[in-house]
């Protein structure tokens, strides 16, 4: 059972405490956490989390393979394989990045502004 997060904050659920959810929703707050979490970022964790924040020292040639190789490194320790990534303009300077993924046959994505 995972906290839920929204735009990095957790979800009220009502009640005075936080939003669980479980199962396919559960991995994917897990796998949005250590894409959004700077890597390097937690010193009990060195190796938590992602480097797509530095995507934008990259030229625009090596972007998608960069964001495919950083989404692959952040998400090893999970049950998925990260199938492709997708880099978008999302405006003000930022990049929607979509991580598509396959978990045990099933297909899934992650999105979030970088």
């Amino acid at each position: 059972m995972e906290t839920k997060l929204l735009n990095g904050d957790y979800v009220p659920d009502g009640l005075g405490g936080v939003a669980r959810c479980q199962g396919e929703d559960a991995l994917l707050e897990r796998v949005l956490f250590r894409l959004t979490a700077r890597r390097g970022q937690f010193p009990p964790l060195p190796e938590l989390g992602s480097r797509l924040y530095l995507l934008g020292r990259e030229s625009a040639a090596q972007r998608p393979s960069a964001a495919r190789q950083y989404a692959a490194e952040a998400l090893a320790e999970e049950p998925v394989t990260v199938t492709d990534v997708l880099l978008a303009p999302a405006g003000e300077g930022r990049v929607r990045v979509t991580v598509l993924l396959d978990c045990q046959g099933t297909a899934l994505s992650a999105s979030m502004d970088i």
